[in-house]
């Protein structure tokens, strides 16, 4: 097992939940239109999620393209993401090495075909949703909201209190 993959993916699912409590505090009403943008962007790094999922486990999906046809309401969607967190969570606590360097191959929705690592696809999965994430902490700036605060080192030492008293 890659304890710093298993990490990232706690650390993916932690930021996700955040992010989900941030926007359920927004005003629903006053907010329709920046809320519906945020919500596609979780929804397509969410497609991209179980797409991945799927070619981790050499099973077809159903997607046509890497977002939903129809937006999801912010708890289904709430409810969808932590299911899929949890399954990278439980992946990633067992997976081998050998496992993580395997290659697959796949086709995207586009029909190109593609080529990576189980390692590749993980770090491709975290990283990508962490760049939507942004882009959603961006949407609640521009309202004057304070995103949450989505960093790796934040969630180490929120999960590990004991860090914090740690000298060099």
């Amino acid at each position: 097992m890659s304890t710093l993959l298993h990490t990232l993916f706690r650390y993916h699912a932690w930021a996700n939940v955040d992010l989900f409590d941030t926007l359920e505090k927004l005003d629903r009403e006053s907010y329709r239109t920046e809320l519906q943008a945020a919500l596609r962007l979780i929804s397509h790094y969410y497609v991209v999620s179980r797409i991945f999922a799927a070619h981790l486990e050499a099973i077809p999906h159903t997607f046509s393209s890497d977002n939903l046809e129809e937006i999801p309401t912010l708890n289904e969607l709430r409810t969808s993401v932590i299911l899929s967190d949890t399954w990278y969570v439980d992946y990633t606590s067992r997976a081998t090495y050998p496992i993580l360097a395997e290659r697959v191959a796949f086709t995207f929705t586009d029909g190109n075909k593609g080529h990576m690592s189980r390692e590749e696809m993980l770090t491709h999965v975290a990283l990508h949703a962490g760049y939507h994430r942004g882009e959603v902490g961006r949407l609640l700036w521009q309202l004057s909201i304070t995103p949450p605060w989505d960093t790796f080192a934040v969630y180490l030492h929120q999960a590990d209190p004991h860090r914090r008293q740690q000298s060099a």
